[in-house]
């Protein structure tokens, strides 16, 4: 690949930073002020701008996305608003009672309030994703804020979220995950995770095949280039509950391979672990893009777009790929993804990958997976435009803008242009520096007719492009592609001992925009101010992750190339010790090995806290403690939190330290114990709690400071929080929990009147939360939200047992009956044989 000089990368960075100063606007609303704007009861379907842009017509007209006679349909749904999505945790325990509420409740209950003529339902399943698991309704995310009969609807959409019970999230981000074919012992690397629902479902099929109590052997390394969207990428994951994610923060075409220099003293520490470079069986490589496929949710869209925003991301877009595709282990799958229609930055990025990587990748044809998902083939012809002008091949384009566009972009790929020639002619002795340079020639093809169109000769209608008017969806690219053997020679020389891919002289340079976090002299990332300006991953479905009240915190913009997004992203929670909020105030900035201003990541090995946790709860020995122990704060001391990694963590971690922390580690690790700090808890045996979120794992090992709870004390403890021994219904049960240490303890719901096994069977289905022993009472340590979720989950449960009983007892009163009325039948029946015969 050419081109790519500092010039042109100078000029595409001022035009990003100008992008990136303008505020995002919401168009599909408008001020209450605005006396314009009509009463929205007389008129609900209501759209305040003319959502239109004639480039943009020109353009895609010209590249053949849909034919010609579909053109009107296809605007026509690019200009409603999107309907809202949603999917249910498969790993959650209420996950098959979500999926009854949906089926058996509200499909019913919402069918009156139909959006749409000649829909199906108010809201249905979408018929391409497993197991009924994702939801789309017919209402816009502005309808269910403002429809005071979808309230209901809209609560329970909102409280699931912030549980982790569902995520909100545009159906078609959801299909590139389906086509990694992930299996639970696999590392999964997403290249550009942020805000993190594709990572949330990578981590759902990982965990979704494992028992309660245990663990996968795989895990998902999720990175992203922005701090402040790491931040947004933590709080989406950490509702996941899990021990086998990392959170990283680096440039991802420039993700650190973790290879490791053996020799003979290193072969101790090789035995311990089973990786000497970090590489992934599969790779999700979600790339940054001009996110126009994201019209009908960010419909100002319409009046920023161009041609140069695809254009500028092309180069970035394949260094990303390719890198993924030099992490990639041989046999293994990468998906490569856009939101966005422009064959220069799906296509033309597919085919540079193939030729660079010659017959060492394969293009798959998934053409038979996931059937009932509507696709269209990827295109294997396509049209340059920049300055006005359509271009045929390289050779067209005028040598002052060799740098903008490059061979790459084309659908041959070639760059065979005289090196003497300089393009089409210049008048007045201007050179490709001046501003005259910049504008188009009079030579230049203005006409796409006029275009001797060049063919790709790869196999790229095994790439899969979703348009919005097929299935009432938002735009996607999607290309699957298998490593089936090692990169060539020329890759391999052209990477680092540590793995990052640096360019060859005769390659194209390496760009690093300006909106990207700098590097010192050393290769280190400098976290300065302004650094959080990035080109970040298509937001498809963060755009769907918002708190719903006004002036919305998570709700970031979708302009994926151009935007400034970090004002909306960043306000969640921020958590001191593992840093995954934003720095200030009188935190000190601590080190990670060589990553200035982020937190360690450090084995917790204090022998003495862990033994007084064991002893404290009775944590059978089958469960490792030691070595799967980590914390964020390098003095010992002072640990507030501790955090347990599974096996396959626990190996990066230790590969990490060996090749002198390569990673910048931002989150790791689910949190298992934390430090009570409150007068009674310093005075307790154990002063670490087990936190909610490690519960589920640890639950199945505990056999002290455990205790069973009726239904109805059980129901009161997550009602009034604090509750007196002597208050519980159960005396016995009261009893009990005196008797139990000062300290943390667990209270399982009692099913049934049977006796209970010790220690405690945990199944899809059992409840437990964590509570503090007191002198006098117990108290919930339990977030109010979750108590909320657990207390309405707890009474539907009831009610549907009561439900069930009551047509079992029915069933048995009829067969009863039926066997009643079958002997009395019958011993007529004899009587009559006997007076026959």
């Amino acid at each position: 690949m050419g081109g790519g000089g500092r010039e042109g990368r100078s000029y595409r960075s001022r035009t990003q930073r100008k992008h990136f100063k303008q505020s995002r606007e919401n168009v599909w609303k408008r001020s209450k002020a605005d006396p314009s704007a009509p009463d929205s009861t007389d008129n609900p379907t209501w759209q305040p701008f003319a959502t239109q842009n004639p480039a943009f017509d020109e353009y895609y007209k010209a590249q053949g996305i849909v034919a010609a006679e579909e053109w009107e349909r296809f605007v026509e749904v690019l200009r409603k608003a999107l309907p809202a999505a949603f999917r249910i945790n498969s790993s959650s325990q209420f996950c098959s009672d979500i999926r009854s509420q949906l089926e058996n409740d509200f499909m019913e209950s919402l069918q009156a309030e139909v959006s749409e003529e000649g829909e199906a339902g108010a809201i249905r399943p979408l018929p391409w994703y497993p197991d009924n698991l994702a939801w789309q309704s017919n209402f816009s995310r502005m309808q269910l804020r403002k429809n005071q009969t979808l309230e209901r609807f809209h609560e329970f959409l909102k409280l699931e979220n912030e549980i982790g019970n569902i995520t909100r999230q545009e159906a078609v981000s959801m299909v590139p995950p389906l086509f990694l074919d992930v299996q639970p012992d696999h590392f999964i690397l997403d290249m550009c995770a942020a805000p993190g629902s594709k990572t949330f479902q990578l981590l759902e099929i990982i965990h979704q095949s494992t028992k309660p109590g245990s663990l996968p052997d795989g895990m998902v390394v999720a990175n992203d280039l922005d701090v402040q969207r790491c931040n947004l990428l933590i709080h989406q994951t950490k509702r996941m509950c899990t021990a086998n994610l990392i959170v990283t923060n680096h440039e991802a075409q420039h993700f650190p391979g973790c290879r490791s220099k053996s020799n003979a003293s290193d072969k101790e520490s090789e035995l311990e672990s089973n990786i000497s470079q970090l590489l992934f069986d599969r790779v999700l490589c979600d790339v940054p893009c001009s996110g126009d496929g994201t019209l009908r949710k960010a419909p100002d869209i319409w009046r920023k777009w161009n041609v140069g925003l695809g254009n500028g991301l092309h180069s970035l877009q394949v260094q990303i790929a390719m890198r993924g595709m030099s992490l990639l282990k041989v046999g293994g799958r990468m998906v490569y993804s856009t939101c966005s229609m422009n064959p220069v930055e799906n296509e033309a990025v597919v085919s540079e990958i193939l030729r660079k990587c010659g017959g060492s990748v394969e293009l798959v044809d998934v053409s038979s997976e996931i059937p009932q998902l509507i696709r269209r083939p990827g295109l294997r012809s396509w049209k340059i435009r920049d300055k006005g002008a359509w271009l045929a091949s390289y050779k067209d384009v005028p040598k002052y803008r060799r740098t903008g566009i490059i061979p790459s972009m084309f659908p041959s790929g070639r760059s065979d242009v005289d090196p003497t020639d300089n393009g089409h002619k210049q008048e007045n002795g201007t050179n490709g520096n001046s501003e005259d340079a910049l504008q188009p020639t009079e030579d230049a093809m203005t006409s796409v007719e006029d275009l001797d169109v060049e063919v790709s000769d790869l196999p790229l209608e095994r790439c899969m492009r979703l348009v919005p008017h097929d299935q009432n969806s938002g735009a996607f690219f999607i290309a699957v592609l298998q490593k089936v053997s090692p990169l060539p020679v020329v890759q391999e020389k052209s990477t680092t001992p540590q793995g990052n891919l640096v360019p060859k002289k005769d390659d194209e340079p390496r760009i690093t925009l300006s909106n990207q976090i700098p590097e010192d002299k050393n290769g280190k990332v400098e976290v300065a101010d302004g650094a959080n300006e990035m080109c970040p991953e298509g937001t498809s479905e963060a755009n769907l992750i918002d708190n719903e009240e006004e002036g919305a915190a998570l709700e970031p913009d979708s302009f994926n190339a151009c935007e400034n997004h970090d004002t909306e992203e960043t306000e969640v929670p921020v958590d001191k010790e593992t840093g995954s909020g934003r720095t200030g105030g009188k935190r000190k900035l601590q080190m990670q090995g060589k990553w200035k201003g982020v937190d360690p990541v450090v084995f917790f090995k204090d022998e003495t806290i862990i033994s007084s946790i064991q002893t404290f709860y009775g944590i059978d020995e089958s469960f490792m403690l030691y070595g799967h122990l980590v914390t964020r704060n390098s003095d010992a001391n002072h640990v507030k939190r501790i955090y347990y990694v599974s096996k396959s963590v626990k190996d990066v971690l230790e590969l990490n330290f060996r090749v002198g922390q390569q990673l910048k580690i931002t989150s790791v690790g689910l949190k298992m114990f934390e430090r009570q700090t409150s007068r009674e808890g310093t005075t307790a045996p154990c002063s670490f709690r087990i936190s909610s979120e490690g519960l589920p794992v640890i639950l199945p090992y505990i056999t002290k400071q455990i205790l069973y709870a009726t239904p109805t004390d059980f129901k009161h403890l997550l009602q009034y929080k604090n509750i007196k021994f002597a208050d519980f219904v159960d005396a016995e049960f009261g009893q009990k929990a005196s008797k139990l240490m000062m300290g943390c303890c667990v209270i399982v719901l009692k099913r049934g009147g049977n006796a209970l096994p010790d220690p405690v069977q945990v199944d899809e289905s059992t409840i437990a939360i964590g509570c503090w022993k007191g002198r006098a009472s117990l108290s919930v340590m339990v977030t109010a939200i979750d108590c909320q979720e657990l207390l309405e989950r707890l009474l539907m449960r009831i009610e549907t047992e009561k439900d069930k009983s009551m047509q079992e007892n029915n069933v048995e009163t009829a067969q009863v009956q039926d066997l009643d009325n079958t002997g009395k039948n019958e011993g007529t029946d004899s009587m009559e044989v006997g007076i026959n015969g």
